[in-house]
């Protein structure tokens, strides 16, 4: 079985995630030279760094701050992927809509929103010198330049375990049978009339992304806090964007009608 087969990643990966490494400079991998941080005269034209941009969530990843991830630098626990069709709030076009390819985000503390790498008594990034493109780009008294690239290059999860056997191609069948483009599918169908394979189709969806996850937890030992970068957030979490909710009754899934997000 597929499943049982790929879910045996090699714990030399694991390991990497998570062994403590020094931290290599972002100046040296990228070649920049960090924001200087000067007020004008005329209210402020550099980075003050107040923290308003890092109390909105963590940055998007894109090619360039691989070897972040690569190197330990910013380790896999502290990502979540956002998988493409899945509806999130677009901060360049605004409003809710869904995303053209997967994105993936440092992510928020659940308490408050800030950027995981944000705060502590010192109210500072923990992660400055080495803190991903977008937040070198990003300036909130001009957001051209983040403007300008925020749909470009974007890093993927295949860029960062396509060589890794076995867990890639888990990965791969999980996006396979748990796609947006898929269930979106499946549930306007679902929503037209044609109700019981595809309502049966769905659940069986939704029950493969919660018993993989369990899966590679017993498995192979991966930390929890690792599966949202994998796999996502789980479709029952998300699965509220199609305008649908799920109950359980005696262990079987029952998918009910909701509003849509607005």
């Amino acid at each position: 079985m597929i499943v049982e087969k790929n879910v045996r990643v090699t714990e030399r990966f694991i390991d990497s995630h998570y062994k403590s490494k020094t931290p290599r400079s972002f100046n040296d991998v990228m070649n920049m030279n960090p924001v200087t941080q000067n007020t004008s005269s005329n209210g402020f034209s550099s980075c003050r760094c107040c923290g308003t941009c890092c109390k909105k969530g963590g940055p998007a990843f894109h090619g360039t701050d691989r070897p972040l991830i690569e190197k330990g630098i910013i380790q896999i626990r502290y990502l979540y992927t956002i998988r493409k069709g899945e509806l999130v709030h677009d901060p360049i076009r605004g409003g809710l809509l869904p995303v053209n390819s997967e994105i993936i985000k440092i992510k928020s503390k659940a308490d408050m929103g800030d950027c995981t790498f944000y705060g502590g008594q010192s109210e500072q990034c923990r992660i400055y010198t080495d803190r991903p493109l977008e937040c070198r780009l990003l300036k909130c008294w001009d957001t051209h330049a983040i403007e300008e690239m925020y749909e470009r290059d974007r890093l993927s999860r295949g860029d960062i375990l396509k060589d890794v056997d076995g867990l890639w191609e888990l990965v791969a069948d999980h996006e396979k049978r748990c796609g947006y483009g898929r269930l979106g599918n499946l549930i306007s169908k679902l929503k037209k009339g044609h109700r019981k394979h595809l309502a049966d189709d769905l659940g069986e969806s939704i029950n493969y992304d919660n018993q993989l996850r369990q899966l590679v937890i017993e498995k192979c030992q991966i930390k929890p806090e690792m599966l949202d970068f994998l796999f996502g957030r789980p479709l029952e979490k998300t699965i509220v964007m199609f305008g649908l909710r799920i109950c359980r009754h005696g262990g079987k899934i029952v998918l009910t009608a909701s509003g849509l997000p607005q």
